[in-house]
């Protein structure tokens, strides 16, 4: 007769015969709060029509998740609840698609770009798509802190022809000052639009639309928003669509002197 108190176990125990089974994807527990992160990677991404209404902390949540189940071996944030380390350059406004968000992820260990390329992919959801990575030095300066300007794609609807538009980009551009008023759940902030426009130009008109490049300002000191230069230009109600095309980043010897780093391309 078997003997039940040798083969008994409680609720949630594995049982001595099956060894316990991880999850797919499932992610170990994190190192702790004092363990060096020696790797640091730098993602750029793609965010389109499927997503460009996630909030910023929404996104944040998706790629950790996508990392985890990638088995990446990420550096985690001390304190009472550790969390991943990752960095995004310039949280996107709500219903604008990019080309060129980056973001920076702190590892345990040494990753080969190629690697994270293969692995991360299937991971992610439509509208998310993974273009390119780039091994970055742990100690670099903050991403947040390099980011100088912003380029955009704007289509606005309007019965102005090419030559038109031309000029009013012109216009805009001779001005020095560009008085504005933005209004806030705090009241009106009134401000200068004009420092935070870099350039404009046209990028072609059809059919009653016209597509514009902008060029704006992004740091701390301020930051251009596309849909009120488009006002600002006289074009009435919000741009049918905006698309960041680039994020000029400034390197540590010369902040005048925008870098275009070297990477490891996947999706296009």
């Amino acid at each position: 007769m078997m003997n039940l108190a040798m083969t008994s176990y409680h609720p949630g125990q594995t049982h001595p015969s099956r060894p316990r089974r991880r999850l797919p994807g499932a992610d170990r527990r994190p190192p702790p709060a004092d363990f060096p992160a020696i790797h640091r990677l730098r993602l750029k991404f793609s965010r389109g029509e499927e997503l460009k209404y996630i909030s910023h902390l929404d996104l944040i949540r998706l790629w950790e998740r996508a990392l985890r189940r990638a088995r990446l071996p990420l550096a985690y944030s001390e304190g009472f609840s550790p969390h991943p380390r990752l960095s995004i350059a310039a949280p996107l406004a709500l219903g604008v698609t990019s080309e060129a968000e980056l973001m920076d992820v702190f590892l345990e260990r040494k990753v080969m770009p190629y690697l994270v390329l293969k692995a991360l992919p299937p991971q992610l959801p439509p509208g998310i798509g993974l273009r390119e990575v780039q091994t970055m030095a742990p100690a670099a300066p903050s991403l947040q802190s390099q980011v100088r300007f912003a380029e955009y794609r704007v289509e606005i609807a309007t019965a102005r022809d090419q030559t038109a538009v031309q000029q009013a980009l012109d216009d805009f551009m001779a001005r020095q000052s560009v008085p504005w008023q933005h209004s806030r759940d705090t009241g009106p902030r009134l401000y200068d639009l004009r420092p935070l426009v870099d350039d404009l130009w046209p990028l072609g008109c059809q059919a009653g639309v016209c597509s514009l490049a902008l060029k704006l300002r992004l740091d701390s000191q301020g930051a251009g928003r596309p849909e009120q230069v488009a006002a600002a230009l006289g074009f009435p109600g919000r741009p049918l669509a905006i698309h960041r095309s680039r994020l000029f980043l400034a390197s540590g010897e010369d902040e005048n002197k925008m870098t275009t780093p070297d990477w490891i391309g996947g999706e296009r």
